[in-house]
């Protein structure tokens, strides 16, 4: 039997990387990953698109965490690249503020030495969870 899923969804994609869910209530959210060799880039460092991954899980899930029920779409995210991701990662997310429809959220990623390698603020747009299924699509409307 599968482990429940913390996120509340089934995202698979975050599960082929390993993301794992440390908290997500009240505004806040924290991710663990350990990237894998795969994960790297030439410089033999998490590779950017990773790290993104990560910040944009991180601020979804710090979004969403207010309302299980409902979901969030990335509306725009700027991110900061200030050392290399290297090694067991933690990222802390938090919700900024929040409209009816709109989210605005900000996390950081630290190494295991509790530097910070990479921070990002984002926009997030809240929309009912559509059916899922394979006759099922996602609209943006």
């Amino acid at each position: 039997m599968a482990a429940p899923n913390l996120f509340g969804v089934e995202i698979p994609f975050v599960s082929h990387l390993g993301l794992e869910l440390v908290l997500m209530e009240g505004g806040a959210s924290e991710l663990r990953y350990l990237p894998k060799p795969e994960h790297m880039n030439s410089f033999m460092v998490t590779h950017g698109g990773a790290v993104m991954t990560m910040l944009d899980v991180t601020l979804a899930t710090a979004a969403r965490s207010i309302d299980l029920e409902i979901g969030v779409v990335t509306i725009e995210m700027k991110t900061s690249f200030m050392r290399p991701c290297v090694g067991q990662l933690v990222s802390r997310g938090r919700l900024l503020h929040r409209t009816r429809s709109m989210a605005f959220t900000e996390g950081t990623i630290y190494d295991a030495q509790g530097n910070a390698c990479a921070h990002a603020t984002g926009t997030f747009k809240y929309v009912k969870r559509q059916p899922t299924g394979p006759q099922s699509a996602i609209s943006t409307d």
